[in-house]
This record gives structure tokens, sequence and C-alpha cells, in this order.
């Protein structure tokens, strides 16, 4: 119920749904599944899959239950650190690319669309494997700057989404920043959340909006966090009028 109404909030501002692949690595619903209902509820989904919970095996039964379902757009990551137990050690994301290009010679797949797959794409130069991806989800930054000098040197002929995340409150902001220092928080964000706990909210929207009339980009992955009702109402209310 939590995700259909996280669904139903963000319909009117979002074109695709991103499913979550057990980041915290721990039994979790399948990001197939999710994806299922998101698509049962007319919504576009991504199911992200991660290669540190699989071995080869439970990859392809992702891919078939996944056609089953009709979902055929994944995003592929590498995979945090899990809490418990460790990495399988048998997939990465260029070998989980290289599996789906080759699934449909290799087993009997009833979808109706084709598999799409996109990768994340970090600081510095794309890996040449990268650009077989249908398309692109940058690192989450805090500057339009710093989005443009990025795009600025990417060779890559797919799409590409900019990745924006709502920073709740000052203490995630820490909690993020200490923890993952390529997604530093910048200081002006910091001090504009402790004056104003909404701001990060304002601050993100900015971002997507920027973003938006740069035409650099061909969309925004947003990560709302808890603030999806705050998030749904702003970019509605900054949305163009014909």
């Amino acid at each position: 119920m939590h995700v259909r109404h996280q669904i139903g909030v963000l319909s009117k501002v979002a074109t695709s749904f991103l499913v979550p692949d057990n980041h915290i690595g721990r039994a979790t619903v399948s990001s197939v599944a999710v994806a299922h209902e998101v698509e049962r509820m007319g919504g576009r989904s991504i199911a992200c899959l991660n290669a540190r919970d699989r071995n080869l095996l439970g990859f392809r039964r992702d891919l078939l239950t996944a056609a089953a379902y009709g979902v055929d757009q994944f995003l592929f990551v590498y995979g945090d650190r899990p809490t418990l137990g460790a990495r399988t050690g048998q997939l990465t994301v260029q070998s989980m690319m290289h599996e789906l290009r080759t699934f449909p010679e290799t087993h009997e797949y009833t979808g109706e669309r084709p598999f799409r797959a996109g990768v994340a794409a970090g600081a510095g130069k794309l890996p040449a494997w990268k650009r077989d991806a249908d398309f692109l989800f940058a690192q989450v930054r805090f500057s339009l700057d710093e989005f443009l000098e990025w795009r600025a040197g990417l060779e890559f002929d797919g799409p590409v989404y900019a990745g924006v995340m709502v920073v709740p409150s000052a203490a995630m902001a820490r909690k993020i920043s200490a923890e993952i220092p390529q997604l530093a928080v910048p200081e002006s964000w910091l001090h504009a959340i402790e004056r104003d706990p909404t701001a990060g909210v304002a601050l993100a929207c900015d971002l997507v909006a920027g973003v938006r009339a740069s035409g650099a980009f061909d969309g925004v992955h947003l990560i709302p966090v808890s603030r999806y009702r705050e998030v749904a109402a702003r970019l509605e209310a900054q949305r163009p009028r014909e």
C-alpha cells in the first residue's frame, strides 16, 4: 500500500519509476515483483538489479520472471557492501549486461518488448563497455554547473538522466557526507537545511528545473527519500503551462 500511495502521488510529475533492489543487503520483495505492480497501476517501471546478491542462475531466473510479468527495463548496479553475509562474487554489471544481450538467443523470451538496461555513471571517463547500455543514470550531484561540465565530456549516444536527491534533514546530510564522500552535501545546502528543514525539497526541485532548462539531459532521476509528497506538489506547481 505504501508503494501504491507513492506511485499515485508522484504519477503527475514522473514518467517512470525506479524500483530499488535491496540496498541494505537483507531479504526483501523482488524489485521485479514491485515493478510489475507499478506496471499494473499504469506506470512505467525500471527494476534495479544488483550483482551483489545474485549468481548467474538467479539472474536468469529474474529475467524469466520479468519476461513473464512484462517488466522490460532494468538498471544494473554493482551493489553496496552487504550488512549481512558476503557478495556472491560471480556477477558484475558488465557480465549482467552481456547476459541480457544474449538472453533472447539462449532462452525462450516471450516479452512483448525487448529488454532495455541502463547503468550508473560516476565521475571520470565512461568505460567502453558501458557505452553498450541503453541509458545512463548519472551520479547524484548538487550543482548544475557540475552536471553540465560532466555532460560536456561524456561520449554516449543514448538517454542520460541526471541524479538529483532530496536531502531531508541536516542529520541526513552529515551522514551521507561521512559515509559516501563522492556524494558529500555542499555546505551551502547544509546551512540552508539547518535554517529551514524544508529547504532540501526546494533546493532539489530548483536543481531539477535547472537541468530541464539546460536541455543537456533527457530527464532526471529524482530521489525524494521521505519527502515525496512535498516534492510532487512543488514540481507540479513548477511545471511549465501550455
